[in-house]
């Protein structure tokens, strides 16, 4: 088994109708991540809109989370600013986490020298696990290869990567020279099967906001050694991966939609991702009732 277990969630953060976090509304909604199947939750992400959060607010997150629930918790620590990375990072533990996830700093492009630097820096300022966020479609820096080989051989704490730059292939090389020890987990819902394929442990979703039992399924199928079983439910998902994210409803605004449809905390996004287009909910429901489930759950 993974070390934090296979299907695990990026969960959003919840507002309150003046836009304030909702600390309430993020225990409730850890609770019933939990319930459906999540074997542990990434808080303050990307899809926890942690760009649009300040500290303070990630830190009490952090806390209303771990007094909710008791399955491993993975903090996102990670900003494009190395020193203020690592001065966030160092307040995760007193916070209750587990582990940190930490991002290719962003926007600024960086060297490979550079990147390596941040991350050794950043690793340096906790002694808990570190996993590296390897998301180039949002950060402008694909984190070479080699660099990831360099840094889980060398430093401690480095032990794994969320894998969303979009390359199998590039995955399987990764995954083929890594230490022993070395987790990969795949950061696109859409690709989980497919990098499970070349090696992965598991996946940090989404659509598992929703669909957390099919993934853990689809997962435990492919286990198991039952790849045409793990393809059925697989297909299953192919809507869910299409409405989690698009160029007109960009993660986390589908996963806020289906939560507010089921009754869930969530409320909007901050901006600039801003409020939800039109329709959306009613799509999300679709999506919802397209796996099976009533509305009632």
């Amino acid at each position: 088994m993974p070390r934090f277990g296979p299907v695990l969630t990026a969960m959003v953060t919840p507002f309150d109708d003046d836009g304030r976090v909702d600390l309430d509304g993020a225990g409730a909604l850890a609770r019933w991540l939990v319930d459906q199947g999540n074997d542990a939750l990434v808080v303050t992400g990307t899809t926890g809109e942690a760009a649009t959060l300040t500290d303070d607010e990630q830190i009490s997150v952090w806390r209303a989370v771990r007094d909710a629930v008791d399955v491993p918790l993975i903090a996102g620590s990670g900003t494009n600013d190395t020193r203020h990375a690592a001065q966030l990072t160092a307040r995760a533990a007193e916070a209750g986490i587990d582990a940190v996830l930490v991002v290719t700093p962003y926007y600024n492009r960086p060297s490979q020298a550079g990147i390596e630097a941040h991350f050794r820096h950043v690793a340096g300022a906790t002694e808990l696990p570190v996993m590296l966020y390897d998301i180039p479609v949002r950060t402008g820096r694909k984190i070479s290869t080699e660099l990831i080989w360099r840094l889980v051989s060398e430093v401690p704490n480095i032990w794994a990567v969320k894998d969303a730059a979009g390359s199998p292939a590039e995955s399987a090389r990764l995954i083929a020279g890594a230490p022993e020890g070395f987790e990969l987990y795949s950061g696109d819902d859409g690709l989980t099967l497919p990098l499970l394929s070349v090696g992965a442990v598991g996946m940090i979703g989404v659509c598992t906001h929703w669909a957390a039992r099919e993934m853990g399924e689809m997962i435990a199928a492919y286990t198991k050694g039952d790849v045409e079983a793990a393809r059925r439910v697989n297909a299953a998902l192919l809507e869910s991966y299409d409405f989690e994210t698009g160029d007109l409803t960009p993660n986390p605004l589908p996963a806020k939609a289906m939560l507010r449809a089921l009754g869930l905390p969530a409320g909007q996004c901050r901006l600039p991702m801003g409020p939800a287009p039109a329709g959306l909910e009613e799509r999300a429901l679709e999506v919802w009732r397209n796996l099976g489930r009533e509305l009632s759950a």
